[in-house]
């Protein structure tokens, strides 16, 4: 005993007693652990600050009182959100002896969605969301138009600067925040009105009827969308198939309502080989799915089978699966309940079982009803899933025969993949890299310790016009499978994965751009778990080598390439520093490649995430797709950005 009191002193000096309980007041726990209220202090977290304040008036919209809704970004990364609702209430909140104004602001689990009338269905943070947001505020200022008046508030990190106002007098209604993002909070404060608008643009379709606008005020950046979709979700299914064809002229939809539930379903199949199912409960997005997709899953697998063997288009025993059936489907599902049970504070999957049974129940009744109308278009569907179950069978015998050849060779892993030493799978990383030469440098500078490294050569499959029983036995993509060592498909189980780090190093030209594009395309198609948990990075190569006597320097970028060249010279204007570009990696010795490009100590990685999945899907299909127009006129649209690009 008293050998283990002379190791830790702290056993005898420190007594745990009661004191050492903190209590945090206000909103002091939210500073304290923003990321167990918004998931992250992020990019991700600063714009769910902004959802946050949008959803509160989404639920006016909900409720019936609220038809517009503006979201700005004033300069200074400053955001605005007003609409035109009942107005955030003002009167005394009976429980605290205050405002309700400043109860919303400055108490956790405030508000209207606790029961007593307020709201049937919500978004939101389980009513954490106005007061959250008001703590990770460097500011926040809030104008109410309610009762023949403006009711104004001011608060500064979740302090009340400024008690609630009367400054004015109107003859509307509604409410209008005003916040700046703490610096203290996160890591950077600046705003993408690109994924604003793209949040706003859901909930555009998720509410038909609602006039939602975004707009950007900062200098040199100025721009306004304004979104109305009257055909609500049937219009967001042609949204996500505009760049494919589709199989069937219109778009299904499916909608119904039990007690205080209501779904909507909406879809629509194309001509590709992918599956794009988009959920959502109380207008909040489920990315990870849940009981809601649950129920049309086993619904559309049900009715299509038994629609088949009706109408002798499926013979005996013969059944269509479910990933079968949904092959090409473009897809929107919307629930509304009260209520919902999120799993996780940030709400990535519904986990009510009774809205399974009513999204089971509705595609069930209304889709054979369809089907039964609309006879073309379940014979040309259930011809494309039995086409799928084919290509299906075909892939699984190519990944036996891979199995069976693996087994005869008596070795699993590809001939030109050195592995690294170490096999705990979280600290081990691979490169994928372009080219033999490359790979050549890379095996010679690597750590080879806990970096293994893959060449590639040539152009390999693009798997957005393949299906899977293309991509096995592939001969540039089989070494990329069998090296990570997690399967493909449904069949992938990140589990097995052998490195934590997968890392593509490609040349920082279009060739490599190309290379860069194909194995991304391939992950987020046929290994989608490997960039959902944030596994696949991108290698960032210098551009540039500067030489002035024995001082050799790199430059990622134009920019930086002039300031290291003002460094070299120094005092010296007229000194000279030759400046090479880089032509490839395979043109790098081993020491510069693990210098610049492999080193964790000084290497630049970027992780490839998927913060939206619609847009990624929408880009794969766009850039990689069959059809040609969109292609052209994205191109064009781009190319004097892409110009000024290097990487």
């Amino acid at each position: 005993m008293s050998e283990e009191l002379e190791k830790n002193p702290v056993l005898v000096d420190h007594a745990y007693t009661g004191s050492e309980i903190q209590v945090l007041e206000g909103l002091e726990a939210v500073r304290k652990r923003p990321g167990m209220y918004i998931g992250s202090t992020s990019s991700s977290g600063l714009h769910h600050l902004v959802y946050e304040i949008v959803d509160n008036a989404i639920d006016e919209a909900l409720a019936g009182y609220c038809d517009e809704i503006t979201v700005t970004i004033l300069e200074g990364d400053i955001i605005r959100v007003t609409d035109n609702g009942r107005g955030i209430p003002v009167d005394i909140q009976p429980q605290t002896g205050k405002p309700a104004l400043e109860v919303v602001y400055t108490i956790l689990h405030a508000g209207g969605k606790f029961g007593g009338g307020g709201y049937k269905v919500s978004g939101g943070l389980h009513g954490v969301g106005a007061s959250v947001v008001n703590a990770l505020s460097e500011w926040l200022e809030v104008q109410v138009h309610k009762n023949g008046k403006i009711y104004e508030m001011k608060f500064s990190r979740g302090d009340v600067t400024q008690g609630m106002t009367i400054v004015g007098e109107t003859d509307c209604t509604g409410t209008t925040v005003t916040f700046k993002p703490d610096p203290e909070m996160f890591e950077d404060t600046s705003y993408d009105y690109d994924i604003l608008h793209t949040r706003m643009r859901e909930e555009a379709f998720l509410n038909a009827g609602v006039r939602i606008t975004t707009a950007d005020q900062r200098p040199g950046q100025e721009k306004r969308d304004e979104m109305h979709y009257a055909g609500g979700i049937r219009e967001f299914v042609s949204y996500l198939n505009r760049n494919k064809t589709a199989v069937h002229g219109d778009v299904v939809y499916m909608s119904g309502e039990k007690d205080d539930a209501v779904a909507e379903i909406a879809f629509q199949f194309n001509d590709g080989y992918n599956e794009n199912i988009v959920s959502f409960a109380n207008n909040v997005h489920t990315p990870e799915g849940g009981m809601h997709e649950t129920g049309f899953k086993t619904a559309l697998t049900r009715v299509f089978n038994n629609y088949g063997v009706q109408k002798g288009i499926l013979k005996n025993d013969d059944k269509v699966s479910g990933e079968d059936c949904r092959e090409g489907i473009a897809c929107v599902i919307s629930v509304k309940l009260t209520n919902a049970q999120f799993e996780g504070q940030t709400k990535a999957k519904l986990g009510n079982s009774e809205i399974r049974t009513l999204v089971d129940s509705v595609v069930s009744d209304k889709l054979a009803e369809y089907l039964e109308e609309n006879p073309a278009v379940g014979k040309a569907i259930l011809e494309k899933a039995m086409t799928a179950n084919r290509a299906r069978e075909a892939a699984r015998r190519a990944r036996e025969n891979i199995r069976r050849k693996n087994a005869l060779d008596g070795a699993t892993l590809p001939g030109k993949l050195a592995d690294c030493y170490e096999r705990d799978a979280s600290l081990t990383e691979i490169y994928i890299v372009e080219g033999d030469s490359a790979g050549g440098s890379a095996k010679q500078g690597r750590d080879s310790r806990y970096q293994a490294i893959l060449p590639l050569w040539g152009k390999m499959l693009n798997v957005e016009k393949a299906r899977a029983d293309k991509v096995y036995g592939n001969d540039k993509l089989t070494p990329v499978i069998t090296a990570l060592g997690a399967g493909l498909g449904e069949d992938f189980d990140a589990e097995k994965l052998r490195y934590h780090k997968v890392i593509i190093m490609a040349d920082a030209d279009v060739d490599g751009a190309h290379i860069r594009t194909l194995l991304l395309t391939f992950f987020f198609r046929f290994m989608r778990p490997l960039i959902d948990k944030g596994y696949v990075y991108a290698a960032v190569p210098p551009l540039y080598k500067l030489v002035r006597g024995k001082i050799t320097r790199v430059a990622f970028s134009d920019p930086e390439r002039d300031q290291i060249s003002a460094e070299m010279r120094g005092d010296n204007p007229n000194a000279k520093v030759d400046i090479s570009r880089f032509k490839g990696l395979g043109e790098m010795n081993p020491e510069e490649l693990w210098e610049t490009t492999m080193n964790p100590e000084t290497r630049t990685l970027k992780r490839i995430t998927m913060a939206d999945a619609v847009r990624a899907d929408e880009i794969f299909t766009l850039l990689m797709g069959e059809r040609v127009e969109p292609r052209r006129e994205y191109i064009e649209q781009n190319a004097s950005r892409a110009m000024n690009l290097d990487y």
